[in-house]
């Protein structure tokens, strides 16, 4: 099933490849910016006129002629210096409001290619606590694993665990020193993260230290049987208390193939690197450098530097370690490994990679790596984003400037919550009332996130979250249950089949927008930005509050009733599919 803008664009397609030899380039139709002129409008004839220096205004009526619009629109309107602006017609909005009403998937049509793609986020360290840091990744990971699976690919979600790194070294000689079985039964994470903090601040001012750790880390790879009996039972305390994590912010993946799952490919990336001349030995370790096919600032492998007393600065080498010259192997090596797995097991045609900004020049880096490597065929993404910042524009921490522990994060938002629902509802004993402010907490702290535009940094608010007015979760989620609570009154479960017929300016502006629910997701998936799809439940969620306030749907005459009701339940619809495809749940009564 098209999307009005899906089927207009084809439309006017069509038209200007018969008027114009050379057509200008899509796309053609875009929303409106003033719905009060149309609902879609195009600008082919502005760029056509400009290409053949002809009166954009007679070129837009020479398509105006051409199009036809039978059956979703009324004639087009010029507008301005040479735009066309469509308004839907009355009898194709009902009868698409109707079709999406009937439509399990409320119009959204799958994918015409399905691609196997793997998203690999989240990514904590095994041994450590998630923190806030790990937030965004786990959120926003989770979110397009639900959009890309809703559309139609074959989705894996992996989990990248860091469980094999340098910071391993540093635990396990800390835990060869000052390590106690009981506390590390009954608090693992605090235990071994005391014994992380104390060994790296003696590392800092020891380099003796670091260089225990080091070998102890080296140990662990080449397979020393002490080291890898420890190793295995940190992660397995480690896993139990993700799992449980991801449990309660419904998160689940398909895969946690952490680094040490790739150990025993390292070796051969490596050997395989020098063979094809990707990468070469250097100071005693092994680099990939710059194949120099790339302009120098397009090249991941360059940096520009500019030295004390140069006039114009240079362009110098900025390789990446695939070996360090103990003989240990380090992230990007695994990257590589990871890189390889995909391809060859899970026959990856995308990756997908949810991790924050400052790793963009290690990921440029790697793809390129990847690419001269022969895996060019895979398409590979750094999904980037910022930080969430507390008040004072700073990293959101602690008040003694420490890390937030996420399950501290989110019992604060239940407890927050958990105050509202007790005022709001009163009557609610404590397990309805502890249900429900987990329902309304955790979807606030999911959907702030998810609310932003990923790329850029956000100040957390508790209050602003929570609200129940804005652009909140709560605020949608209580749209929702409005609407419930109108069919509860009606003594129905759901609409029944009806004709509808919309008249009022307020139940045909819900009606339009019910229908650009589809173009939304396909947009949220093209940019690998689900605040797409916030937007527009918060515009479809306002639009419905406006109706409910001017069109009466219960005591309206039969007719008019069962249409409003059709309308309401596919608001409905829409909301609970929308929420749910950012991993936040919605209520019946709130």
């Amino acid at each position: 099933m098209n999307t009005p803008r899906q089927e207009l664009e084809a439309r006017v397609a069509r038209a200007v490849a018969a008027l114009f030899s050379s057509p200008p380039l899509g796309p053609y139709v875009r929303p409106c910016p003033d719905t009060r002129h149309g609902d879609f409008q195009t600008n082919a004839a502005m760029v056509h006129g400009r290409t053949s220096q002809r009166n954009p205004r007679e070129v837009a009526e020479e398509l105006r002629a051409a199009l036809d619009l039978d059956g979703i629109a009324e004639p087009a309107e010029i507008a301005g210096p040479g735009f066309l602006n469509f308004r839907l017609s009355s009898d194709y909005l009902n009868r698409q409001v109707t079709e999406r009403w009937d439509d399990r998937r409320l119009g959204v049509a799958g994918v015409a290619r399905p691609e196997t793609v793997v998203i690999d986020y989240s990514g904590p360290n095994i041994a450590k606590e998630m923190h806030v840091g790990h937030l965004r990744s786990t959120i926003l990971g989770d979110a397009l694993a639900r959009i890309y699976t809703f559309l139609g690919h074959n989705v894996i979600a992996d989990n990248h665990l860091g469980d094999w790194g340098t910071s391993f070294g540093m635990i396990l000689l800390g835990y060869k020193r000052e390590g106690n079985a009981e506390k590390l039964e009954l608090d693992p994470f605090g235990h071994l993260e005391t014994i992380y903090q104390k060994i790296q601040a003696e590392a800092k001012a020891d380099e003796t230290v670091r260089e225990a750790a080091r070998h102890e880390l080296v140990l662990l790879q080449q397979g020393d049987p002490v080291n890898r009996a420890l190793w295995e039972k940190f992660l397995h305390f480690s896993i139990a208390a993700l799992e449980m994590m991801y449990q309660r912010l419904g998160v689940q993946f398909d895969h946690q193939l952490g680094e040490s799952f790739y150990n025993n490919m390292l070796a051969g990336v490596v050997k395989e690197m020098i063979e094809k001349g990707i990468a070469r030995p250097s100071e005693g370790a092994i680099a990939i450098f710059s194949d120099g096919k790339l302009p120098p600032r397009d090249d991941p492998f360059l940096i520009f530097r500019k030295e004390d007393g140069e006039s114009e600065g240079r362009f110098v080498d900025n390789p990446i370690l695939i070996q360090k010259s103990d003989g240990g192997f380090n992230y990007a090596t695994t990257d590589l490994a990871t890189i390889r797995y995909r391809h060859d097991h899970f026959k990856a045609e995308r990756v997908l990679y949810v991790v924050g900004a400052p790793q963009q020049m290690h990921f440029r880096q790697i793809f390129n790596a990847a690419e001269r490597w022969g895996y060019g065929m895979m398409r590979l993404e750094h999904v980037a984003f910022g930080t969430i910042l507390g008040p004072d524009k700073k990293p959101f921490k602690s008040r003694s400037g420490e890390n937030i522990k996420l399950r501290a994060l989110l019992a604060e938002a239940e407890e927050r919550a958990g105050r509202i629902v007790g005022e709001k509802r009163p009557e609610l004993n404590d397990h309805e009332r502890v249900a429900l402010a987990r329902v309304v907490g955790l979807g606030a702290l999911k959907y702030a996130d998810l609310a932003q535009n990923r790329t850029l940094d956000y100040v957390f608010s508790w209050d602003k979250l929570l609200a129940f007015d804005g652009n909140t979760a709560p605020y949608l989620q209580n749209a929702y249950v409005r609407i419930r609570a109108i069919f509860r009154k009606a003594g129905l479960a759901e609409a029944e089949p009806a004709k509808v017929h919309l008249t009022e300016p307020a139940e045909l502006a819900l009606g339009r927008k019910l229908l650009d629910f589809a173009d939304s997701i396909f947009l949220a998936a093209e940019e690998n930005r689900p605040h797409f799809i916030c937007n527009y439940l918060f515009e479809l969620a306002t639009l419905f509050h406006k109706f409910y306030e001017l069109c009466p749907v219960l005591t309206s005459e039969a007719a008019v009733r069962s249409s409003r009701l059709l309308l309401a339940d596919l608001t409905a619809k829409t909301l609970r599919e929308g929420l749910q495809l950012l991993g936040i749940d919605v209520v019946e009564q709130m």
